[in-house]
């Protein structure tokens, strides 16, 4: 007898939040879509993904999903306080119950030696709160920097997710 795989943490994602009737958005940078694109390969993700900003460009931030200009210009677009404006403009602008967000450096340029390329952060809001992780993939290379980043926001998503069951 053959048993069933478990679920990906896309599928457990888009199961949690269709059963609950709420949805995601992505806000991404550095991912040039490539989160959403992973929950929406998923069969049955329109009854929990809203869609996604791809704000690869500081002015698409502001403007898009309403991050302020002077925390990229205090901060740096690839920082802590920019990823969680992010998230939390993107669930905000959406009206959406979770947002996922990543601005990070996946090179092989633009890295400098206080945020190096592999430097990333996700960021996942939700009307409780919003959590944001710094990672450091190191020089993996671009595509494998990008792909690290979608796996990390999955998993950060799918934590936030069953922490609040009760």
């Amino acid at each position: 007898m053959a048993s069933k795989a478990k679920p990906s943490v896309g599928q457990q994602i888009i199961s949690i939040l269709a059963e609950r009737n709420q949805n995601i958005v992505t806000a991404e940078s550095c991912t040039g879509g490539l989160i959403a694109s992973a929950l929406t390969d998923i069969p049955g993700a329109s009854a929990a993904v809203y869609g996604g900003y791809i704000t690869y460009a500081n002015s698409a931030k502001s403007r898009m999903i309403q991050v302020q200009s002077r925390l990229i210009a205090d901060y740096g677009a690839v920082s802590n306080q920019v990823a969680r404006a992010m998230a939390d403009g993107a669930r905000n602008t959406a009206h959406a119950d979770f947002a996922v967000a990543a601005t990070g450096i996946a090179g092989p340029d633009g890295g400098s030696e206080k945020k190096p390329v592999g430097l990333v952060y996700v960021a996942v809001s939700s009307e409780l709160a919003t959590v944001v992780i710094e990672y450091r993939f190191g020089d993996l290379g671009r595509d494998a920097i990008r792909r690290a980043t979608v796996d990390a926001a999955l998993d950060l998503v799918l934590q936030v997710l069953t922490s609040d069951d009760t």
